[in-house]
């Protein structure tokens, strides 16, 4: 029995990870912050690697502690943890992210070559979604093995075809950034913080945990210690490459703010600049990476819901389960990108902050000591004004319940920029702690008045 992975396979496992992580959204959102952000890229990237790498490294780990997402989740109530889990593997599964993977990857590997006409783009979307996740829900079959092809294979791969077009961009440099765009110019920062959500990295932070260890179990170590030290050594391999990739894809990006004004997100400026260094062969460069960006992450998210919802529903085991996700996730990708993203925008500003709580809450065990009442306040309140603005924000909401709501809400500091939720959820934690007290009081003199 081994005691730790060898140095070697502790790599593997953090490209397994990393793999996992480095999808559709990893690849669009960097070089769109970087064009719109311009002269303030820096500034918008400390940002967007503390929600895009931060808070998934400290994810992993918090998950690992707790012992799975449920087990962190039921610190709340086992009614919460239900829902909230459930919520978290639709949204990082059939509902958004999954599908997210093939409609990138379709439009960056095979529109433009087709280019966008009609009944014909339609056809060739059903068909490179079947063949997708055909491949994909093959290799998730195995999900102990993802080492061997996502870590050995694919992610090597991958970082070598995105150092090609960096390196492209290092030699024949495209411009000098230009000024801020949007809201980039007077908050760069929390524009920055706010586009890692769309990563939606964090949310599946909570749930690769399960299959990375199932691959270390693979490697020969048993230990859950081990698993858990090993677990949390992976999880900060891939934090530290995803760090190093985003700041190179912000670099691509940042001197496109002159040539695309209009651009609505990162495939189009990628798209530009690879065609701009190497033309026909830069594209399908391009095409490569995307796809097997996509497919890695596809693989990934299609493992971990499929080994949560084999436990709540064990009938068609594991593998029914892969085949019921990807055939779910082949007819929501056929809707298009710019769909998908639409949708995605409220729905994380809903969840995304109960996810950073928790993930605060579980670092900080030591202190908090598992008190519901501290989990609860936070959650509440946090989860209250987080949901308030995604309903906001989305557009469902009449302008008179728009404007009570910015009467009420508009004072809390950063609502605006959808961090209002900051205040209320520390202010839950003090209400938890305070209703603890009391409690314990309470509690105290009942005893005292038993034994008198």
């Amino acid at each position: 029995m081994k005691n730790r992975l060898s140095g070697h396979n502790r790599l593997l496992i953090g490209f397994t990870l990393f793999s996992m992580f480095f999808g559709a959204g990893n690849l669009i959102f960097p070089p769109f912050l970087g064009a719109m952000a311009g002269e303030k890229t820096i500034a918008a990237m400390a940002g967007f690697l503390i929600s895009a790498v931060g808070l998934p490294v400290l994810g992993v780990a918090a998950v690992a502690l707790s012992g799975g997402l449920p087990n962190l989740a039921g610190r709340v109530s086992r009614r919460f943890a239900f829902f909230f889990v459930l919520l978290v593997y639709l949204s990082i599964g059939p509902c958004l992210a999954i599908p997210r993977t093939a409609s990138t990857s379709f439009e960056m590997a095979v529109l433009p070559y087709i280019g966008r006409s009609g009944e014909t783009e339609r056809l060739a979307r059903l068909i490179y979604s079947i063949v997708f996740f055909a491949a994909s829900a093959f290799l998730a079959a195995k999900p102990e093995r993802l080492s061997d092809t996502l870590g050995k294979v694919l992610c090597p791969a991958l970082l070598i075809l995105i150092g090609v077009i960096f390196a492209g961009c290092l030699i024949w440099p495209s411009g000098v950034p230009g000024p801020a765009q949007a809201a980039y110019a007077d908050n760069p920062s929390v524009r920055g913080f706010l586009e890692g959500y769309q990563t939606m990295d964090t949310m599946a932070a909570l749930n690769f945990g399960v299959v990375i260890g199932l691959n270390i179990r693979e490697k020969g170590v048993k230990e859950e210690y081990m698993i858990l030290r090993e677990t949390i050594w992976a999880g900060a391999a891939a934090g530290i490459l995803m760090g190093l990739i985003y700041s190179a894809l912000a670099y691509i990006g940042t001197p496109m703010g002159w040539a695309l004004p209009q651009a609505d997100n990162g495939a189009r400026i990628l798209t530009l600049v690879a065609d701009s260094l190497y033309g026909q062969l830069g594209m399908t460069l391009l095409g490569l990476i995307f796809l097997i960006a996509c497919l890695n992450t596809c693989v990934g998210l299609l493992c971990c819901c499929s080994e949560y919802f084999v436990t709540l529903v064990p009938a068609p085991g594991y593998k029914g389960w892969v085949m019921i996700f990807a055939l779910v996730s082949m007819a929501v990708s056929n809707a298009g990108l710019t769909q998908i993203l639409a949708v995605s925008v409220p729905v994380l500003n809903a969840i995304y902050p109960v996810a950073i709580i928790l993930i605060f809450l579980a670092l900080a065990d030591r202190a908090v000591r598992g008190r519901r009442e501290l989990y609860v306040g936070a959650v509440l309140c946090t989860g209250i004004v987080s949901l308030i603005y995604a309903l906001e924000q989305s557009g469902a909401l009449g302008e008179t319940a728009r404007g009570t709501i910015e009467k009420a809400l508009g004072w809390l500091p950063g609502y605006g920029l959808g961090l209002g939720w900051i205040l209320p959820g520390a202010a839950g934690i003090l209400i938890g702690f305070a209703v603890w007290s009391i409690r314990g009081k309470t509690s105290e003199k009942a005893e005292d008045g038993q034994r008198t």
